[in-house]
């Protein structure tokens, strides 16, 4: 995961220098002696490859955040790792719960009313937040209550 972090960090430099390389060029393509206007910038790509570099920081900073927080490597990260070392419990599921189906019929409601209209989509969104409140609780009542 460390790994993961470095490469990030490096693409993130990356995208930033190809940032300032691509404004520097497009402003000495638009001041060339055939252009007729005055020298400018191309917004879309700049703003393009500064967010791809801004989501690489995003991205290197999590997983630096969560490799420094989980204490060192995991035994999928060594090549001298066996199947046994990573065998701890991973979570606690519920495989009986119907809540996340609905959350996923919430969310194709959701985007089913922005491509159709939008009275579905607050349809979808009232359904969502009684999913996910439901999911949330699930614990809170019935016979698996703690």
């Amino acid at each position: 995961m460390g790994t993961n972090a470095r490469l990030f960090w490096i693409l993130a430099g990356f995208f930033f220098l190809a940032d300032a390389a691509y404004i520097v060029w497009s402003l000495l393509v638009s001041s060339s002696p055939s252009a007729q206007t005055q020298p400018q910038v191309e917004w879309v790509g700049a703003v393009a490859i500064g967010l791809t570099g801004m989501l690489s920081v995003l991205i290197a900073f999590y997983l630096q955040r969560l490799y420094k927080g989980q204490g060192g490597e995991l035994p999928e990260d060594r090549l001298d790792a066996n199947i046994d070392d990573g065998e701890a419990e991973q979570g606690h599921f519920s495989p009986w719960s119907w809540w996340p189906v609905t959350l996923g019929a919430s969310a194709a409601l959701v985007f089913l009313g922005i491509a159709i209209g939008p009275w579905i989509s607050f349809i979808g969104g009232a359904i969502f937040v009684i999913a996910i409140v439901g999911w949330v609780y699930e614990y809170y009542r019935g016979y698996f209550a703690r």
